[in-house]
């Protein structure tokens, strides 16, 4: 397996202690640093920094919101940060949800899945330097009236490895079928194969292709335990973290984390903690989370622990594992980082 990891330029860390973290993790031999956006700050900034003070690392858009951009400047952003870092930009797209596109952004939520193939038809286009001319249900390029099909000045790049975060069955289908990765979460390697690689599976045979073709990326804090003792302490320091998630993602009728977690046997916990956070409590939400679904989908636990689980993701279908390390400062969180990119060395 790959490792890899995911920063934001807005995060907790301040941005000169997150490009730290960064370089350092090249030097651990880290294989791919993924930019996330959010509601933070914007990742094309990020990355383009990144990239001059890297050298070996890929990096990638994790996830850049599909609709905050029009198709033709997600592929300008692209094809401009595939040449800044020398070809090691990874594009990584996604639908976000209703309460931050519209709430947020002012941009309509309806049809995603239109509008993500749209974009990914006209990236195409715009990345291989031919003239975009599109006219979908969600985009229509040129508009009407006197403009003419434009193609960009920059030199082509149609071989940009393309990623999309998604989590519904037809979602899923449509990365297996367009992209060239899945960037996963909510993730539990025994429910996998029903709730999320049935759906990438589709996609892949109607596209002709296999897993072999396709890059599975999937992410999880990771954070070593001393005992059972301390263990027990840190589930129980996560169950608020993981009742935002189910209850508090998305807008009071739609979140794709509760649906993912309900597709993978907690269904039940996961409509009661969405219920009790909507209703404003939240600590009887966080206390109807379980050890057992805190455990399931992150590496947290002894090194004995961690181990065996990455050898469960490897032999689930997991391609490149995205460390989220814990630590309370930055040289933790790159011990953190180190032993567990030790790990994924020593299972092969």
């Amino acid at each position: 397996m790959r490792t890899a990891t995911t920063v934001e330029g807005s995060g907790a860390a301040s941005f000169q202690e997150t490009v730290t973290f960064v370089v350092e993790a090249e030097k651990l031999g880290l294989d791919v640093c993924w930019v996330a956006e959010a509601w933070g700050s914007d990742a094309v900034s990020v990355l383009g920094y990144l990239a001059a003070r890297t050298d070996r690392l890929l990096l990638g858009s994790g996830v850049l919101q599909v609709g905050t951009r029009s198709p033709v400047a997600l592929a300008q952003a692209a094809l401009t940060l595939a040449d800044m870092s020398d070809g090691r930009f990874l594009l990584g797209l996604g639908t976000s949800g209703p309460q931050v596109m519209e709430g947020l952004h002012g941009v309509p939520f309806a049809r995603p899945l239109t509008r993500t193939r749209e974009t990914i038809e006209i990236l195409r286009s715009a990345l291989a330097g031919e003239k975009i001319r599109y006219d979908g249900a969600a985009h229509t390029i040129p508009l009407p009236g006197e403009s003419r099909p434009m193609r960009l000045s920059a030199r082509p790049n149609p071989d940009i490895p393309l990623y999309l975060a998604t989590m519904s069955p037809k979602m899923l289908a449509l990365t297996g079928e367009l992209a060239d990765g899945w960037l996963g979460t909510s993730f539990v390697p025994e429910g996998a194969a029903e709730a999320y690689f049935a759906h990438l599976d589709a996609g892949l045979t109607a596209a002709g292709r296999t897993r072999a073709d396709f890059d599975v990326c999937q992410g999880a804090e990771v954070c070593f335990a001393a005992d059972e003792e301390e263990l027990a302490a840190i589930v129980d320091d996560r169950r608020r973290g993981l009742a935002f998630s189910l209850g508090g993602m998305g807008s009071s009728s739609t979140n794709f984390y509760n649906a993912a977690y309900g597709r993978q046997g907690w269904a039940d916990v996961a409509a009661r903690v969405h219920e009790r956070w909507q209703a404003g409590d939240r600590d009887g939400a966080a206390a109807l989370v379980t050890d057992e679904m805190v455990l399931a989908t992150t590496l947290i636990g002894t090194e004995d622990m961690v181990r065996a689980r990455l050898r469960v993701w490897r032999a689930a279908g997991v391609d490149t594992v995205r460390l989220y390390p814990a630590g309370d400062d930055l040289d933790a969180r790159l011990t953190t980082l180190a032993r567990a990119v030790e790990l994924v060395r020593g299972i092969g």
